[in-house]
């Protein structure tokens, strides 16, 4: 009996040119498995694809729900986002794509995993983290870093396919390098390559238009959420995914999302990206909008730093870790009033608040108005004013000390 390993396939070229390869140089049976986050029609036609590159068989896992609720909602929540750009749409898949490839691999009797992510990315990082975490007894092979590899291009790879007698339909042309799945799609490569260019948006976007293609009328949005978790969309009650989806189209209407980020990769070199997370960042937008009127100041300042240290653990691929759950744990103990309806309108790139409620709103209006309430007494501040600024004034009268015994 041949050892089995489970390739993570995408049905694009480097993993299509893998399968040949794990079997010449690794003399394994070789099992795809094709994990759907939301790539939509990217998925058609990979059964024939892999079976005719030389797989015994193909897995197409559906994860979407699970992508949705385990994953991206509790980055959602935190509000965490790398580097104050960049949503994360990759590093949150990862972490349920691992884990899924670890599954299939049990069911299979696997010995290893292989996986096709490059020796200078994250991916790497966030694949071969996850399968540790959750089978560290499980090989992992990555031909990228595999001295056997040898292919160094598009066209080495167009070339070893047909020499093993598989014809198909991938031409050597340059194009972006994309990530897609239902939070969003990456691209890198091309006119990117130069921070100095600017993204050729007509070319590249995928999701959606450029703000300056938007409608000239805006639309208004209505969302309910109930403990932190999105329940309605204009009135009507669906899963989270499915609310995602619909964002997407609203917010890729609207050209909202479209980030160009120069970013620090795990690694240590800096990398270029455009990303499209039209839904994401409305969704996002509505939380912190609600957020606003239910959380205290100094939940809201921790909440802040807890946010950006949960991005940076996903972006490094640590999902299945201590930490990530500790992270977590606070940010779902935060959202327990975050509870009521948002509203906006969305118009050429730009998310515009139209008002929110909640019942568990902290917003007092005898408080917050310019005229006197019971609950405030203007007098009360001179004091307040007077030991907050103490060390302030200390430090002021000790500086003119210490000025004037040096004159």
């Amino acid at each position: 009996m041949k050892e089995k390993v489970v390739l993570a396939y995408s049905g694009g070229l480097d993993t299509t040119a893998i399968i040949p390869w794990l079997k010449e140089n690794y003399d394994c049976e070789v099992i795809c498995c094709c994990i759907d986050c939301g790539q939509e029609e990217e998925l058609d036609g990979l059964e024939e694809r892999a079976k005719l590159s030389g797989a015994s068989k193909l897995y197409i896992e559906d994860i979407i729900d699970d992508f949705a609720e385990n994953y991206i909602l509790p980055c959602v929540q935190a509000g965490a986002v790398y580097e104050n750009k960049y949503l994360l749409g990759t590093s949150m898949a990862r972490p349920g794509i691992a884990k899924k490839l670890v599954e299939v691999a049990r069911k299979e009797g696997a010995t290893a995993i292989c996986h096709g992510a490059t020796g200078k990315g994250n991916d790497q990082i966030r694949f071969e983290l996850g399968i540790k975490a959750l089978a560290p007894d499980l090989k992992i092979i990555a031909p990228w870093r595999d001295d056997k590899w040898g292919m160094q291009s598009r066209e080495d790879e167009i070339e070893y396919c047909k020499a093993h007698g598989i014809h198909l339909p991938f031409s050597a042309d340059n194009s972006y390098s994309r990530d897609r799945n239902l939070w969003h799609i990456s691209h890198e490569g091309l006119e990117l390559e130069d921070p100095a260019n600017e993204p050729n948006y007509d070319h590249l976007l995928v999701l959606g238009v450029s703000p300056e293609k938007a409608p000239n009328e805006p639309e208004y949005v209505t969302m309910t959420f109930e403990a932190g978790v999105p329940k309605t969309l204009n009135g009507k009650a669906m899963k989270v995914a499915d609310i995602i989806r619909k964002l997407n189209k609203l917010g890729g209407k609207h050209g909202i999302g479209i980030v160009d980020i120069v970013e620090n990769r795990v690694v240590g070199m800096k990398s270029r990206g455009v990303y499209e997370t039209p839904g994401g960042t409305i969704l996002m937008e509505a939380q912190k909008q609600l957020e606003e009127l239910v959380l205290d100041r100094d939940t809201m300042n921790m909440k802040k730093d807890v946010g950006n240290k949960m991005a940076q653990v996903v972006y490094e691929g640590k999902w299945f870790t201590p930490l990530r759950e500790a992270l977590q744990a606070f940010v779902t103990s935060t959202q327990k009033y975050v509870t009521g309806e948002v509203k906006f309108k969305l118009y050429k790139g730009n998310i515009i608040k139209a008002g929110t409620t909640s019942p568990y709103s902290l917003y007092n209006e005898s408080l917050a108005s310019f005229t006197t309430g019971d609950l405030y007494d203007h007098h009360d501040a001179e004091g307040f004013i007077t030991l907050f600024g103490l060390p302030l004034k200390v430090r002021a009268m000790k500086m003119a000390e210490v000025e004037k015994n040096n004159k």
